[in-house]
């Protein structure tokens, strides 16, 4: 008897709890919008899932472009007074910008307990305003049914051989996250001399592409034979090949952000906690093709046996980032336009 009325109870407290967390959905407002780049491969799995967790609320992805383009209606958006955007997905590089505008609540492990999962060394904003939820390796991606081994450029200034006129594809720094990494390690290789390696590489760059997108659909008909891509690009076809430059690749982070005045702050906490699940986390290889922030999250055999970890992955402090972004970005463009 005693055993039936403790079930009783049990199950009794479950259902208040779930009742308490769809009246607080309820009252939250029943849509989460949420911000994110238009190549983001997991809106499908995640909007489904999350909404079988909270009966009655709805998830909408909002991606009108690649993340920096993305960041940038965010941004315009709460200037004009304000924005619909509940969370932003994009990549950790925009940091500065971000804070430039104080976009993002601080979050805690209490805020996001899977948070306590993930290896300190993918954090690298000391307000966790945005959380790494998956990481990569920028690099060069080749077709070697086009180029041969021995043909191939070893070095950045190999890259920039005549040979090699009209055969890279790259990606806009202003508007795509890909594009905006290659940039950065050109700069750090080259520090402030990076526009006069960037004049000597552009007679080899056939098309520069808003986006990953745009400029990796390009490399895939065959317009050039290299392209500005992730370094697991080769576990999904096996003519592409990874080319790491001076033996190096750039990392990059991909965080995400409760937006500041949401009318959602407890749903949102939780769709942030939900990506960094491992039963998210495990989704991202076969998605997103790159690697899951969450060590605990089994990766694809394949993962295992073909995707490239650089032995000397680059990346610049957010600091230093901060501080030069607009003045570099501006400097590319407009040698991109005039030339000088």
């Amino acid at each position: 008897m005693f055993r039936k009325v403790f079930t009783s109870l049990v199950l009794l407290m479950f259902a208040f709890v779930f009742a308490v967390q769809l009246s607080s959905a309820q009252q939250e407002g029943n849509k989460l919008f949420v911000y994110t780049y238009n190549s983001f491969g997991l809106a499908k799995f995640l909007k489904q899932e999350f909404e079988k967790k909270f009966a009655g609320v709805e998830v909408v992805f909002v991606t009108p472009g690649p993340s920096r383009q993305v960041l940038a209606q965010l941004i315009t958006e709460k200037n004009a007074g304000g924005t619909q955007a509940d969370l932003f997905l994009g990549e950790i590089n925009d940091i500065p910008r971000a804070k430039k505008f104080d976009l993002f609540v601080s979050l805690t492990e209490k805020d996001v307990p899977n948070l306590k999962e993930i290896p300190k060394e993918l954090f690298f904003d000391k307000d966790n305003t945005l959380l790494p939820y998956e990481h990569g390796f920028i690099n060069i991606v080749y077709d070697s049914e086009r180029l041969k081994e021995e043909e191939l450029p070893r070095t950045f200034e190999q890259l920039t051989d005549p040979k090699y006129k009209n055969k890279l594809l790259v990606q806009d720094p202003r508007t795509s996250s890909v594009g905006h990494a290659f940039l950065l390690w050109t700069i750090a290789q080259y520090g402030e001399k990076y526009l006069e390696y960037w004049k000597r590489l552009l007679p080899n760059i056939l098309s520069i592409q808003p986006g990953w997108s745009a400029a990796y659909k390009l490399f895939t008909k065959g317009e050039a034979p290299m392209v500005v891509s992730f370094s697991t690009d080769s576990i999904f076809e096996a003519k592409y090949k990874v080319l790491l430059l001076n033996n190096q690749a750039y990392r990059t982070i991909y965080g995400m952000g409760l937006v500041k005045g949401t009318d959602n702050p407890r749903l949102g906490r939780e769709f942030l906690n939900f990506v960094l699940s491992v039963e998210v986390q495990e989704k991202i290889p076969n998605n997103e093709f790159v690697f899951p922030a969450n060590p605990n999250a089994l990766l694809p055999v394949k993962f295992t046996q073909l995707a490239v970890v650089p032995p000397k992955p680059i990346i610049l402090p957010l600091e230093f980032v901060a501080e030069n972004d607009d003045r570099w970005l501006d400097e590319w463009a407009k040698l991109v336009v005039t030339g000088k």
